[in-house]
């Protein structure tokens, strides 16, 4: 059987938002056992012009959530990006998770082809819907993932490769 639209999207999603909340549970710990504001981590960068932590979690959740919608053809929820703490991050993150497991698999199928477009101040993109789901959502989800990751390592959490990956899926 060929892997579907929802198979290579959905599931992906959650495992990986529920990884991430997994390791935020770990950095709330750390910063209150070093004594550490939750605020220096929840705004921590890697570097100057990057991002902070607060906001790679932002964007992994658009990007997953405007991803399903957009391949179900259904609205997507808009959350105003005023999170602050590691509270209102979990929080974020289960919203994700809730409206991603709203979506089932019908409401996917067939959107292989579907055209989506997006557009930037400076540009406009156009992808079928497998290309988009794999050619730019997964590397966009996953780059903010693993920057969301290296933020924490690089602030001190003892977080490993299996911290990022979780549990296989049974």
């Amino acid at each position: 059987m060929p892997l579907s639209m929802y198979q290579a999207s959905i599931p992906v999603f959650v495992r990986m938002l529920g990884n991430l909340s997994a390791i935020l549970h770990k950095a709330e710990a750390y910063a209150e056992a070093r004594k550490i504001a939750p605020a220096v981590l929840v705004n921590a960068r890697l570097a100057p012009d990057m991002l902070p932590l607060s906001s790679q979690i932002q964007i992994a959740s658009d990007t997953a959530k405007g991803c399903a919608a957009r391949l179900a053809g259904v609205e997507i929820p808009s959350y105003p990006d005023t999170e602050s703490s590691f509270d209102e991050l979990q929080e974020r993150i289960a919203k994700t998770v809730v409206f991603l497991e709203s979506i089932d698999a019908a409401q996917l199928d067939g959107s292989e082809e579907r055209p989506i477009t997006l557009s930037f101040p400076k540009m406009e993109l156009k992808f079928g819907g497998s290309e988009y789901l794999l050619g730019f959502v997964l590397p966009n989800f996953y780059f903010h993932l693993t920057t969301a990751y290296a933020i924490l390592r690089h602030n001190g959490l003892d977080i490993g490769k299996l911290d990022f990956l979780g549990k296989p899926p049974a």
